[in-house]
């Protein structure tokens, strides 16, 4: 309890009467303010809490031969006046006390105003620009930075979400970016905190997905003095991050954040702020935050008109065009299914694209690739053209180049990247594709596929069904997971999934509805399943019509889960509702089918589990575990009917992929 008197103090209940007994100290944080609070020889006092040397926590001393006694460096100061011996004047500031019947209490001034600092400067142009998410871990480096987030959530214009690993932040805003195409923030602390975001933000780097990192670092008077914590953070961003800057004491504070959201935003990748403990608590009188206002050009740009002659040519001529689709297209699927169904043909994607068309459209054929489906692969052979839309022709998912191709991009870098293509088109891919289309009216040649689409997935469904039969009495079958998965996940659900055995095969057997798909392309990760669901679900809870309030869906097995496996509190903190398929082998299963193939010795891939449904119900979320196929149904059920974090722990087969 408090009250404030005449002499403008409030008078706060520090200690109970007993509390803290003679020749003890104690630290007592009252509102914003923690003290050293002492009693010495019948007298309690109450100081301020920081050694003048390194700031040491003096509530965590002790008494010694009459003097209070730094713990961190052993500076001697009297326990109640706060004077050093020899009576310096380098004390140590006092407060008034008052020994009351009920208790020990002491009067703080009313804290001064805040003054906008050099955070609040960089932090409100971050807002402004649009970013609404900051995923991380506060320290204390990053401490006047967490302060302006905690600002500015307090005033409704961002959310913060605490997670237990920065790893885990990273992979968040990574993807966040990847489904929405719009930056998240993750912060870390100086050294380890920092080093520990590169993982995720590779794996923003490498899938081209906006984010903007937010780190710590320790104060310039030590930079390059190899102090406590310090890494040269701008060296080691420095390949991940297109755009990383220190912040300093003269720098255009509200530039410098508008150049970082600039960047990531038309690079599609990662930009990085390195923010010197005292830097960013320096005062910032009447500076105003930057806007992106007259900052974004329009990006929708026309393709030259000689490579729209040649691509809009060669498709007239073709009588079995085939369409890839990559995650690029994502924003585009309306324009490229209309142009399917103008020519019949059958639309394949990369695994990073899986569920852009749904598995239940004519003219959609599945994944192409190592994760695919045998459809996708024969009509990519039986075709006479390619045209390949906003996909990176990585070698896993296997876009021949013996066959005459059309590729589409916005980025000049990724056109012909591995080899040479026919027709390379610069140009946004929406407004490519309605050109396209408007010179297609008349005079096609290509056949119609739906037929022999639907034959084609008659054969696959078939083969499916079949091995739906298999059991070899230790655990359920892949095929089995994904097909009860296929009819009982919400269809316009997001599902993060995470990389090894799990993830083939979720792309070769999960069929799409309208559901959204999530993963680690170009780096694979393992671990990144049940970070992305955060992300993801941080999404839903925006006003986007596209994304709001839909189910969070999360892919992995064992090994993954395991690396960020204390992220289900974050989860359950924060009320999120995301259910988490998890796939228990005891084996980092897709190591040992590669040892395996290798002929190597199966060595080191067994793994040590708890009871994963169990664990779940430690952390507060729902766990169900799944021990035989006939379990499946019920246990999907329970789960998604849940509102909140729910884990569903199924004991699988390794061998049956």
């Amino acid at each position: 309890m408090s009250k404030t008197n005449i002499r403008g103090l409030t008078w706060h209940k520090a200690l109970s009467p007993d509390e803290l007994p003679e020749g003890r100290v104690k630290s007592v944080t009252l509102g914003t303010q923690t003290l050293c609070m002492t009693h010495h020889e019948g007298e309690y006092a109450a100081l301020c809490n920081d050694c003048p040397h390194q700031k040491g926590p003096l509530g965590e001393g002790s008494i010694e031969n009459g003097y209070l006694r730094c713990p961190w460096h052993g500076w001697d100061f009297h326990p109640t006046t706060g004077k050093p011996p020899g009576g310096y004047d380098d004390g140590i500031p006092t407060f008034p006390v008052e020994v009351r019947e009920d208790g020990i209490y002491v009067g703080i001034e009313a804290p001064e105003e805040h003054v906008p600092d050099v955070s609040d400067t960089m932090i409100g142009t971050m807002v402004n620009w649009g970013i609404r998410w900051c995923f991380g871990m506060v320290g204390h480096s990053n401490l006047f930075v967490a302060d302006a987030l905690r600002r500015k959530e307090i005033a409704g214009k961002l959310q913060y979400i605490g997670i237990r690993h920065e790893g885990a932040a990273a992979f968040a805003a990574s993807a966040y970016g990847k489904l929405t195409g719009r930056p998240a923030s993750c912060l870390a602390i100086a050294g380890p905190g920092a080093t520990n975001l590169l993982t995720g933000l590779w794996d923003a780097h490498v899938d081209r997905s906006p984010v903007i990192a937010l780190t710590g670092q320790v104060s310039t008077q030590f930079l390059g003095r190899h102090n406590f914590q310090e890494v040269p953070l701008e060296k080691a961003f420095g390949d991940v991050a297109i755009y990383s800057q220190t912040v300093l004491p003269n720098s255009p504070h509200a530039e410098l954040m508008t150049l970082a959201c600039k960047e990531a935003i038309l690079k599609r990748g990662v930009s990085h702020l390195i923010f010197p403990d005292e830097v960013a608590g320096l005062p910032k009188h009447n500076a105003e935050p930057d806007t992106p206002n007259g900052r974004l050009p329009d990006l929708r740009m026309a393709p030259p008109a000689g490579a729209l002659d040649q691509a809009t040519d060669m498709l007239k001529k073709a009588r079995r065009p085939a369409i890839i689709v990559g995650h690029g297209a994502r924003y585009d699927m309306e324009a490229i299914t209309t142009l399917a169904e103008l020519l019949g043909c059958p639309v394949l994607t990369t695994f990073k694209g899986k569920g852009l068309i749904s598995d239940t459209h004519e003219l959609g054929c599945g994944v192409l690739g190592r994760s695919g489906t045998p459809i996708a692969s024969w009509f990519m052979n039986e075709s006479d053209l390619l045209l390949v839309l906003g996909a990176s022709f990585s070698n896993h998912t296997g876009i021949t180049p013996k066959k005459p191709t059309i590729q589409v991009d916005d980025d000049p870098m990724a056109l012909g990247k591995f080899h040479k293509v026919d027709c390379p088109v610069l140009g946004n891919l929406g407004v490519t594709v309605d050109a396209i289309l408007h010179r297609l009216s008349e005079g096609r040649s290509s056949i119609d596929h739906r037929d022999e689409i639907a034959d084609r997935w008659r054969i696959w469904r078939e083969e499916k069904r079949s091995r739906l039969e298999d059991d070899r009495g230790n655990g359920v079958s892949s095929i089995a997971v994904f097909d009860a998965l296929t009819r009982l996940c919400p269809e316009d659900a997001i599902i993060p999934v995470d990389v090894g055995n799990n993830t083939y095969s979720f792309g070769r057997y999960f069929e799409v509805k309208r559901q959204s798909v999530l993963m680690s392309g170009y780096l694979g990760s393992i671990g990144f399943g049940f970070p992305a669901a955060l992300g993801a679900w941080a999404a839903t809870q925006e006003d986007d019509p596209v994304f709001r309030h839909r189910k969070v869906v999360s892919v992995s097995g064992d090994g993954g889960f395991g690396q960020y496996a204390m992220e289900l509190t974050t989860a359950v903190k924060y009320g999120m509702n995301i259910t988490h398929i998890l796939l228990n082998n005891q084996n980092l299963g897709k190591i040992s089918k590669e040892q395996r193939a290798g002929n190597w010795e199966v060595w080191q891939t067994s793994l040590h589990n708890p009871n994963f449904a169990e664990f779940a119900q430690s952390c507060g979320a729902k766990g169900v575990r799944v021990e035989s196929q006939d379990q499946l149904d019920n246990a999907l059920s329970r789960a998604f009917s849940h509102e909140g974090p729910s884990l569903v722990e199924i004991v699988t087969d390794q061998e049956l992929i």
